[in-house]
């Protein structure tokens, strides 16, 4: 018999069981390919000593335990059917605008931030989406579109306040505990401990422009190359996605969406090779300020089931290569949800590039693009639909492997990944599981994938 009612008794936060009010919005993944994934109960931490308590009481019952900051691992990281300890109500910001430093609790959304930095025209590498978690963002990496300019999200991490599996409370940085710090920039969420608050080194935000650019599937074959080649000599000021999708009966088109740290007319020069390539059919490229351009590339999906898969480029992608990832998506089996299937170039390099490979655990400092190849299906369609999307990803992933690298992006989470571990920390595996048998010996944080 689990003990719930002695958890209610430690605790500030609050305990919820299945089917109490506030159960499933604090414990169900954003992937709704995990939704038969129940936790046995779920602790909303009012403090950080909840976190303390709510960990050795469930080392006490046997339960496996998860922390939960914005819920969104691809690979449903945030669920358990023990215990999850969710962090939205460690939600405080403070700015020092003096020394640009930003401290935030484990718990703050990326739109919370956004937010409060706009107060203070100050920025730090962030996604494009308001509800992800500035957790699982910072201890993946974190690739934002101003990454190229402004280096990865733990780049810009100056100190982390930690509950290790011992439930001991500690801070981390470059001096203090510097291997556990040196884990946390980029080893993966939920590898070391329950990370409750986070200080970044912010900078002045920067007057931008954005770009949109839209050409029907049939332009692909000669639009690629050419963004390909635009990207590899962009200044790091510039960022794009260049992608190619489909959805239900649609043709499918090409896109490109990027935002550069500079005038519209610059970057209207930069992309004029694009823009007389093909027939595009949709052009928008405009000035706006730092806080607009977030807006503008503001992303946001179904919510249904979907997976994801990645590969790295060091070059742009050959001719073969192009041919490879088309030929696959015009063979895409369909499926009922809108978000559909697709191949993205995210482009990486710049300041990413220039921390050297071993300096943090983020292996992928020589990458000029990182490929995503992802489909999704519906709650809706029947088991053969999801069996044929994800045979489809695995055919092309497999594919794409004669073109591209067997490195993965670890914010990107696939649960069918082989040789996972090798692919997402490379020639810093090592030390991180070494780092891990000395902070959790007993291995209490572990999952699917989990360092070890």
């Amino acid at each position: 018999m689990i003990d719930w009612e002695g958890l209610r008794e430690q605790v500030r936060g609050t305990v919820r069981l299945p089917g109490e009010p506030g159960f499933e919005e604090n414990s169900s993944a954003f992937n709704k390919r995990y939704a038969d994934v129940r936790a046995a109960g779920v602790l909303s931490a009012a403090e950080v000593e909840d976190i303390v308590r709510g960990l050795a009481w469930a080392r006490e019952q046997g339960l496996p335990v998860v922390a939960r900051g914005g819920g969104h691992s691809y690979a449903g990281q945030a669920t358990t059917t023990g215990l999850v300890i969710d962090l939205h109500g460690l939600d405080t910001i403070s700015v020092d605008t003096e020394r640009e430093l930003v401290t935030v609790g484990g718990g703050v959304r990326s739109g919370q931030l956004y937010a409060e930095l706009q107060r203070h025209d100050l920025a730090v590498p962030l996604g494009n989406s308001d509800t992800v978690g500035i957790g699982g963002l910072t201890l993946g990496g974190g690739v934002a579109a101003v990454s190229r300019a402004f280096g990865l999200t733990c780049d810009s991490l100056v100190e982390t306040e930690i509950v290790l599996a011992d439930s001991t409370l500690i801070t981390c940085d470059e001096t203090s505990h510097p291997d556990l710090f040196w884990a946390c920039k980029g080893g993966g969420g939920g590898n070391f401990g329950i990370n409750t608050s986070f200080t970044f080194q912010a900078r002045p935000a920067v007057a931008s422009s954005t770009c949109l650019l839209l050409w029907p599937l049939d332009d692909a074959e000669a639009v690629l190359p050419v963004m390909q080649r635009i990207m590899r000599d962009a200044p790091d000021r510039f960022s794009a996605r260049i992608g190619v999708s489909r959805s239900g009966e649609e043709d499918g088109n090409v896109s490109v969406i990027g935002q550069h740290l500079g005038p519209a007319a610059e970057l209207r020069e930069l992309l004029t090779p694009a823009l007389v390539t093909g027939s595009p059919s949709t052009v928008d490229i405009e000035d706006r300020s730092y806080w607009e351009a977030k807006d503008f590339l503001h992303h946001e999906t179904s919510g249904d089931p979907f997976a994801v898969r990645t590969r790295t480029l060091t070059e742009p992608l050959t001719a073969e290569g192009v041919d490879t990832l088309l030929g696959a998506l015009r063979k895409w089996p369909g499926s009922g949800n809108p978000d559909g299937a697709g191949v993205a170039l995210f482009t990486w390099g710049g300041a990413i590039n220039r921390v050297p490979v071993t300096e943090t655990a983020f292996p992928h400092r020589d990458v000029l693009f990182l490929i995503s190849m992802d489909t999704s299906w519906s709650t809706e369609d029947d088991d053969d639909v999801r069996r044929a999307n994800l045979d489809w990803l695995t055919d092309l992933h497999a594919a794409m492997g004669a073109h591209a690298r067997d490195a993965s992006y670890v914010n990107f989470a696939d649960p069918d990944l082989p040789q996972a571990q090798a692919a997402y920390f490379g020639p810093n595996l090592d030390r991180l599981q070494e780092i891990k048998r000395r902070y959790d010996p007993q291995r209490v944080f572990t999952f699917h994938q989990a360092i070890g």
